[in-house]
């Protein structure tokens, strides 16, 4: 892999020989795999903090669920979800903390809290006015592929060439970007594992993951407990009804380790403290 240094502020994430952990602390009653857990604030603080101590490397945080079919909030709630996580938590830790939304007041009023960074699923197509925040600013932006909506995304996804399609996607956002005075050592790629395509067009992203390095950028992958993996599990074996956690968690970790292997800088998880070491073993063989 290419080395990438993201540096801004007092923040510097080095890329490449190592894989970035992004820990997910989603403060949402209705996201698909830990809805509810955090949506009050000592419990939020408190499984942020956790996560720090596992070795996560950022922290995403977000107040509006993306799983599939699910409904957009308004941004007063978008706001007041995320708003209070982050005042507290930018001050009791060194890692950055990336505010996961697609709205532009929601990432303003975040990085006025202390976030560091924008994650936004639209990659910039949601709210005209994000492109012109991340310019100002300077932080790093995360521009992922997406077909449809969160409510519609998964109602018929279908590609003639996945990898190529999402790959020239990219690349159109990716310039968009740049031309909206955003740096080109800022951006993040992510080609939206879950988000409007079947299990099999996740698998073969996954698999041809390293097309999209070509793109100069550093690839965010987030393969975590998405359907795709209980659905091949229920496929490959007889246990239909056992699609269980623990399952999961296992077959998260595989797509995680091909994701890394195949030129994934950056991998979004649930269980960090499971991804971490697992992560550093592949850094490790991969740099050996």
């Amino acid at each position: 892999m290419d080395p990438f240094v993201l540096q801004w502020d007092r923040f510097r994430l080095e890329l490449g020989k190592r894989t970035a952990v992004m820990g997910i602390l989603n403060t949402t009653p209705d996201s698909f795999s830990d809805g509810g857990r955090y949506l009050d604030l000592d419990a939020a603080l408190t499984h942020g903090e956790e996560m720090i101590r596992q070795g996560a490397d950022i922290l995403d945080i977000g107040g509006e669920s993306t799983r599939p079919f699910s409904q957009p909030v308004p941004a007063e709630l978008e706001m007041e979800r995320v708003v209070p996580v982050i005042e507290k938590l930018s001050r009791c830790i060194d890692v950055p903390i990336s505010i996961d939304t697609s709205k532009a007041s929601v990432a303003e009023a975040a990085l006025n809290a202390g976030a560091a960074m924008i994650n936004d699923i639209s990659a910039l197509e949601n709210d005209p006015g994000m492109a012109g925040l991340a310019a100002r600013t300077g932080v790093p932006v995360v521009l992922m592929h997406i077909q449809g909506t969160p409510e519609t995304m998964q109602v018929n996804p279908n590609y003639t060439e996945i990898v190529q399609e999402i790959k020239t996607y990219l690349a159109g956002r990716c310039e968009f970007a740049v031309k909206s005075g955003i740096r080109k050592d800022r951006i993040i790629l992510d080609p939206g594992i879950g988000f409007g395509k079947t299990a099999h067009d996740n698998l073969v992203l996954i698999k041809h993951l390293e097309k999209l390095q070509t793109l100069g950028c550093p690839i965010l992958m987030g393969p975590s407990r998405k359907s795709f993996i209980q659905k091949v599990l229920s496929q490959q074996t007889d246990r239909k009804n056992q699609a269980e956690a623990r399952t999961t968690e296992m077959g998260t970790l595989a797509a995680v380790a091909v994701s890394a292997v195949n030129g994934a800088e950056i991998v979004r998880v649930h269980d960090v403290a499971a991804v971490k070491p697992m992560v550093e073993i592949v850094n490790a063989i991969q740099n050996a």
